[in-house]
């Protein structure tokens, strides 16, 4: 109870200080609750008794926050599958990001900070409750090069970020392509390293190291058979080709056309293990991916296609995702005065090879639904989803049910 009542102390003392001009008081009373009105018993909080202070010329806080309700309701699996079991529908709430972050301007160069940002993901197994890990922490510096800065810590890695700012706008709804659970499921955004940003007219890239285990993997060891010996060189190099890829783009405001090529060489990496002779090792793996995007106002268009290879596939026993190919295309109609309405469309194919037996399992994931923008602050989405596994079988072999989802989503930044 303490800590809730320091928090709420502290978020209207940052409040009250941002907002000098303003005439608003607080006031609190003996057991700590606080008022914007006057009253017997209540005190006057003054800023000078609840003082905010930073080393760095200035902070900048954030948020961003994905909620809402999913309707899951599985299909049957066949005799062969280990026979149907009837199950009910599902529906859950949701929590399914949780971003609070700040920035502290430490150097001379405006451009130049360091973040952190902390999420807070629900998790069932945990009593329900909800685990806290760091997300992003990293030492930004602008113009290091020419046109390039650096990020260096738990940082961007190069292509998820841009996707999503450039070519999927519906993150609180699916993952990207490469992402998902139900499609490539081959990489995360942030891991521990350095990432080269560089942005001109024309061309756009990053180009960083990384432990390549992800955010929430291993950070490697120097044991040659042990998981996760090796880093990651990863890239992207953009062609923007109307000359705007300098900018933060507004897509319902401007246009732009762009074409990528991306991609990973993860060394040793520990979710790419094989057993040969019993002993277990980790091998290398290749991702490979090339995307193109057309934004106008009116309309968005996107594709892409990617394929990954296991170098230890054919070496001994393993289970690995890392074998496979597949594309998405996804389109966005806006409209309103203010193009505050859309109507989205996604289509994903991954084709998965299962490293023992050879098979090959094929899933198809088609995602669509309307999102409202109510304003800069507050988006919602009400979305469906089906999955379909061809070969009934994910790439461990595993049988995977179909389903069908329904969601609602409130999508919310300040």
């Amino acid at each position: 109870m303490k800590k809730t009542i320091l928090s709420s102390l502290a978020i209207l003392t940052i409040t009250a200080l941002s907002v000098e001009a303003s005439d608003v008081k607080f006031y609190t009373d003996d057991k700590g609750q606080v008022f914007t009105t006057p009253a017997e018993g209540r005190v006057e909080l003054k800023s000078k008794e609840t003082p905010l202070f930073s080393k760095s010329s200035k902070l900048e806080f954030s948020g961003t926050h994905y909620f809402g309700y999913t309707y899951k309701d599985k299909k049957n699996l066949s005799l062969l599958d280990g026979g149907p079991k009837a199950q009910e529908g599902t529906g859950n709430f949701e929590m399914r990001r949780n971003y609070v972050g700040v920035k502290a301007y430490l150097l001379e160069n405006p451009k130049s900070y360091f973040r952190v940002t902390l999420d807070a993901t629900y998790s069932s197994g945990n009593a329900g409750y909800s685990d806290v890990f760091v997300k992003y922490a990293y030492l930004y510096l602008d113009e290091v090069l020419p046109y390039t800065g650096v990020e260096i810590g738990m940082a961007h890695r190069p292509w998820i970020d841009y996707e999503e700012h450039q070519g999927w706008w519906m993150r609180s709804i699916s993952k990207v392509f490469i992402e998902a659970d139900e499609a490539g499921h081959l990489t995360n955004s942030a891991d521990l390293g350095f990432n080269f940003k560089t942005k001109m007219d024309y061309f756009t890239s990053e180009i960083g190291i990384f432990n390549g285990e992800g955010y929430h993997g291993k950070n490697g060891t120097n044991d040659e058979n042990a998981i996760g010996s090796g880093n990651s060189v990863e890239w992207r190099f953009t062609g923007a080709f109307l000359g705007n890829g300098k900018t933060k783009r507004k897509p319902t405001k401007e246009s732009y056309f762009d074409a990528s090529f991306y991609g990973q060489y993860n060394m040793d990496n520990s979710a790419n293990e094989v057993i040969v002779n019993g002993v277990k090792k980790a091998y290398d793996y290749t991702i490979l991916g090339l995307h193109t995007v057309y934004n106008t106002p009116n309309f968005l268009l996107a594709a892409q296609y990617i394929q990954a290879d296991n170098d230890g596939a054919d070496r001994g026993l393993g289970t690995s995702q890392f074998n496979g190919k597949g594309y998405s295309i996804n389109s966005t109609l806006r409209f309103g005065s203010k193009k505050e309405f859309s109507v989205v469309g996604r289509y994903d194919s991954w084709e998965s090879e299962n490293d023992v037996s050879k098979v090959k399992n094929r899933t198809h994931s088609a995602i669509y639904g309307l999102a409202w923008h109510q304003n800069k602050n507050l988006k919602w989405l009400l979305s469906g989803q089906s999955y379909r596994a061809s070969d009934n079988r994910n790439y461990k072999g595993e049988a995977t049910q179909d389903w069908d989802a329904a969601m609602i989503t409130a999508e919310v930044h300040w």
